[in-house]
């Protein structure tokens, strides 16, 4: 409302609001609330039905803080650890408490540790990874990808120009270590044909 020096109009009552909204003010009034008959009060109620749930088998030793006594009576067993990252999920669990910073930092770790493990798995398959088709930089270079950040308050602006060291440096070291290493691999050979 402008202001201005008339009276602004005063607030609807009650009464009016619930002529004009119906099941306006339902929640102030217990009598006007349907669920009510079926509310019940009871102190020593408290949802649980039984003293402790029946536990999940542990099929492998799980990783669980070392704050915990045991671990909860469910538990996802979608990825197990497996490998030089597992070992580093275990040692994280085993030798810190959550509140201390070296615990996330060794999980963190070990999810770029989980990463590169499956990269290297992925090349002993038919069906090596394609960083190409699989980061998306052909289709931000074919379906307008650039264009599409101009004039746009886009959150993923502000680590635009990081992108392509995080998700490419890692495969140009890889491929440069596999270059030296195929190089030396030849001069050794060379070496051996000429003695």
């Amino acid at each position: 409302m402008a202001y201005t020096p008339d009276k602004p109009k005063l607030a609807e009552s009650p009464d009016e609001l619930r002529e004009r909204i119906p099941g306006w003010g339902v929640d102030l009034d217990p009598a006007n609330r349907p669920s009510v008959p079926q509310e019940q009060f009871d102190p020593n109620l408290n949802g649980a039905h039984w003293e402790f749930p029946e536990r999940q088998p542990e099929i492998w030793p799980r990783e669980r803080s070392i704050e915990h006594q045991f671990l909860t009576p469910v538990f996802g067993t979608s990825c197990p650890p497996r490998g030089i990252s597992g070992m580093l999920r275990k040692y994280s669990y085993g030798k810190y408490s959550e509140g201390r910073v070296a615990h996330w930092l060794l999980l963190m770790a070990a999810d770029r540790v989980d990463t590169l493990e499956n990269t290297l798995r992925s090349f002993a398959t038919l069906h090596p990874d394609n960083p190409l088709a699989e980061t998306g930089i052909r289709s931000e270079l074919t379906n307008h990808g650039i264009a599409s950040r101009r004039g746009q308050k886009r959150a993923d602006l502000t680590h635009q120009a990081l992108d392509p060291i995080i998700v490419g440096a890692p495969w140009l070291v890889a491929g440069a270590v596999v270059f030296s290493v195929v190089k030396r691999l030849a001069a050794a050979r060379r070496a051996l044909q000429r003695s």
